[in-house]
């Protein structure tokens, strides 16, 4: 007997896709920079495990400057509130980007913290609800989108309130701070642009959707393979100001993406595929993943960014709920997000901070490359998790429609 439709299953899987292709994404970014710095591949280790015993941070490049494992910033000593004894078992996404949690700070945690970290990989909210529901919870805190934590507390008593007396609050923004998960990872989508077709830069999305001044083909995220539509986008190449653009009428954003549509010539699917499609000058402009951006220019692409009116998201820790060693997994979640520790991460990968002291850490090349640089901060808007939760199905449903007209 077929199974009745569930749109809560069907996003949170949609959410893990995307997870998983943004964790190859930088696989292959970690590959590529050992390969430019004449190293080889061997069986049973990642390049980015390679890569780190190699010194070599995952984004480092011959053009950008950036400093090796032993010029990290380094930990002098941690609140003792957050030491302890016994373990906490933390679940990530693995491959380049857990090498690189577990550099930044997993090992420094287990050193200085005296809690032994017991690592594991494939973070699942099914998986979260069969165990809080059977009792049997194996795992401390867990990496989530901030909607699937939502999704689950809609449906139950499912995560441990965050404890934010042991956290660096002062710095940490209250709208990092949820209820039930803290912000973790800031990732960006921005504008790219090739600068041998354009001498002018585009300022943002008006010129996105600008066919007079910036003429030529275009690239932006579909409704399907995981991904849904950068409607807000739309609403922004339209005149509306970045914080008027939730609540989205659905209908409306749709009309704006009509404006776009027969320049378009792909809807990505995957964060791999802008980045490569501007590169093979299939498209002149895309809506693209801060990182693959960094990523291409590394290489030498002829390639920009602009940062005006990107769209800010991120990832979180959640704890779930009856976790044994829950109280370990606070004083975890609260090292993590340390103004050292989020620093250290974002060395190693092209992905920013939640603790705005840590900018202080870091070398201006590195802040340039940053979603959380104080200077891009200003210049973007957040993705409204709560509005995308309640709407979108209806968004994607809209989609199937839209995408045959």
């Amino acid at each position: 007997m077929r199974k009745p439709w569930d749109p809560v299953a069907e996003m949170q899987a949609a959410n893990r896709a995307l997870k998983r292709t943004m964790q190859r994404d930088l696989e292959m970014m970690s590959r590529r920079q050992l390969l430019r710095h004449g190293g080889k591949l061997v069986a049973g280790a990642s390049a980015a495990s390679i890569l780190f015993k190699a010194g070599i941070p995952l984004h480092a490049s011959a053009q950008i400057s950036t400093p090796t494992q032993a010029e990290l910033p380094q930990y002098d000593s941690i609140p003792e509130n957050l030491k302890g004894s016994g373990e906490v078992r933390v679940q990530s996404w693995g491959g380049a980007f857990q090498d690189a949690q577990r550099e930044a700070y997993f090992k420094p945690f287990e050193e200085l913290s005296g809690i032994k970290v017991i690592e594991s990989e494939g973070p699942d909210p099914s998986k979260v609800k069969a165990m809080v529901d059977t009792g049997n919870v194996e795992q401390d805190i867990v990496q989530m989108d901030r909607a699937e934590i939502i999704l689950l507390e809609k449906q139950g008593d499912y995560w441990e309130p965050i404890d934010y007396s042991l956290f660096d609050t002062a710095n940490i923004d209250e709208i990092h701070r949820y209820k039930y998960s803290v912000d973790m990872l800031p990732y960006s989508t921005v504008i790219g642009w090739r600068t041998d077709v354009f001498e002018e830069e585009p300022k943002g999305q008006a010129d996105f959707w600008n066919q007079e001044t910036f003429p030529g083909p275009r690239s932006t995220a579909g409704g399907s393979g995981g991904i849904t539509p950068y409607l807000e986008f739309g609403f922004l190449a339209n005149g509306t100001s970045m914080d008027q653009i939730y609540p989205m009428d659905i209908d409306k954003g749709y009309e704006y993406f009509s404006q776009i549509k027969p320049y378009v010539a792909k809807f990505w699917e995957a964060g791999a595929q802008p980045a490569q499609m501007l590169t093979d000058k299939e498209a002149v402009m895309v809506h693209s993943w801060n990182g693959r951006m960094h990523d291409v220019q590394s290489q030498g692409a002829p390639v920009k960014v602009q940062w005006n009116e990107a769209e800010l998201a991120t990832d979180v820790w959640g704890i779930p709920k009856g976790a044994a060693n829950a109280e370990n997994a606070q004083k975890f979640a609260a090292f993590i997000t340390l103004p050292v520790s989020q620093a250290r991460l974002s060395y190693l990968i092209p992905y920013g901070s939640v603790n705005k002291a840590s900018a202080a850490l870091m070398t201006p090349e590195q802040l340039e490359h940053l979603p959380t640089s104080p200077d891009f901060l200003k210049i973007q808007f957040i993705r409204n998790i709560d509005w995308w939760v309640e709407n979108r199905d209806a968004v994607v449903e809209r989609w199937n429609e839209w995408i045959l007209e």
